[in-house]
């Protein structure tokens, strides 16, 4: 029986001091994107994953208005992939699959904020995010989870 490995291999952190070096990241990211790709978004009330989803949307060229789905879960957008953006805060303490495997498996990119709540959904490589907020800056600490997202993370860092 085989056993398949993923392992964390580097983390990466980004310093951002304003909004443009917030949307300029985030276009950044979405240059690299590919279809499948995983992104995981954590972080408290207001340290910007709905702003760092916006600006990788922009990246991917929608158009429409992104804004938080809390009350939806999922919302689809059309660009040069779609984009899935998910707020499974809800789901805390649910065990309820609204065809995760779906959109993870997809032709589209999907960012999922409060992740830790559908663990046993996600895909064992991804990108996880941590987002956090003094006031002054904004820091997000990138965490590749497989040999995709480690060179994605080296390209950002280019």
């Amino acid at each position: 029986m085989k056993v398949s490995q993923v392992t964390v291999m580097t983390q990466f952190i980004k310093k951002m001091h304003t909004i443009e070096d917030t949307n300029s990241f985030g276009r950044k990211l979405a240059e690299l994107l590919q279809p499948g790709d995983i992104i995981t978004m954590e972080g408290d009330l207001g340290a910007g994953k709905t702003t760092l989803t916006k600006a990788i949307g922009a990246g991917l060229g929608v158009k429409r208005t992104i804004n938080s789905p809390t009350f939806t879960i999922i919302k689809e957008y059309e660009g040069r992939l779609p984009l899935y953006h998910m707020d499974v805060y809800r789901l805390e303490n649910s065990d309820e699959d609204i065809g995760f495997e779906e959109y993870f498996s997809g032709e589209g990119v999907s960012i999922v904020e409060w992740a830790q709540f559908i663990e046993d959904y996600l895909p064992k490589e991804r990108l996880e995010l941590t987002l956090k907020h003094d006031g002054e800056a904004r820091t997000i600490l990138l965490q590749p989870i497989g040999e995709r997202y480690e060179k994605l993370c080296k390209e950002l860092a280019e």
